[in-house]
């Protein structure tokens, strides 16, 4: 089952910001998502919706529809700043 993924404008702005070693491991991150939107080290977001997956020292929040099968990329950005 493939997942459609989507890419808030916020978060395409993030990632077009991101060093550029950092820019291609988040990308390859991103791209996994249409096969498995829950990859290892995934996790649930607390006092919000969403989930996390940490790549490096960088951080993607994202959401997921099951039901529509799609991912939508809300926020891109290091650790220390992602969840502010």
């Amino acid at each position: 089952m493939s997942y459609e993924l989507s890419i808030l404008r916020r978060a395409q702005k993030e990632l077009a910001a991101l060093p550029e070693k950092e820019y291609e491991r988040v990308k390859s991150a991103i791209l996994n998502f249409h096969e498995y939107p829950r990859p290892f080290g995934y996790k649930k977001l607390v006092g919000r919706e969403g989930y996390r997956i940490r790549v490096g020292n960088y951080r993607i929040i994202y959401e997921i529809d099951d039901e529509s099968l799609s991912v939508t990329i809300l926020h891109i950005g290091h650790r220390r700043d992602v969840y502010r």
